[in-house]
């Protein structure tokens, strides 16, 4: 089967399916200057984290400030993030780690319904496998992407899933499924 990859917002042509792209979207009557903003709006519990957050002057700064926000999934990493957590006063949304999948699905959906030629572009990739190819090896980059070789390639597979709804291929996904229920009832 046929892959697709990306991962910089500026490789052609399908760096437009990183979140980082530079395409307004709207969500519940919200503006946001890209996905990546919707995306991380929900994350943060406090309002004032919430604003300062979309107050940054790009989709790359806001990724970085917003990675450095814990999760509250429980690992040895995510406790030290904790810590860190607690000191710097960022305070992530109870849940957070179900609702991410669910949130990240609804701002993919208005990025490419609110786009006709993003739309076409996923379109134009068949049935193919489509990879985030990430270079940081990190939790979240191998959350969303596959790097080194690993990862669950969580944002590849919602793309998929979103070109399903767009009236292409099938995209079968049962983990991706319970993902989505399980955080679904919290938004």
């Amino acid at each position: 089967m046929a892959e697709v990859s990306f991962y910089r917002a500026s490789e052609k042509p399908f760096g437009a399916f990183s979140n980082l792209y530079r395409r307004p979207i709207q969500i519940h009557g919200q503006a946001f200057a890209s996905a990546e903003f919707g995306y991380q709006s929900l994350k943060p519990r406090d309002d004032a984290v919430r604003d300062w957050l979309l107050a940054a002057p790009s989709p790359s700064l806001l990724a970085i400030a917003a990675h450095a926000m814990p999760s509250d999934d429980l690992d040895p990493a995510q406790l030290m993030a904790r810590t860190a957590d607690a000191l710097l006063g960022f305070h992530t949304r109870s849940g957070w780690s179900r609702l991410r999948y669910p949130w990240m699905l609804q701002c993919l959906n208005a990025k490419f319904t609110q786009h006709r030629d993003l739309a076409a572009l996923l379109l134009s990739t068949g049935d193919a496998t489509i990879i985030e190819a990430g270079r940081i090896d990190d939790d979240a980059g191998r959350r969303w992407g596959i790097v080194n070789g690993r990862g669950a390639n969580y944002l590849g597979r919602m793309l998929m899933r979103q070109r399903q709804v767009l009236g292409g291929p099938p995209h079968a996904d049962e983990d991706l499924d319970a993902r989505l229920a399980a955080g679904q009832a919290d938004l």
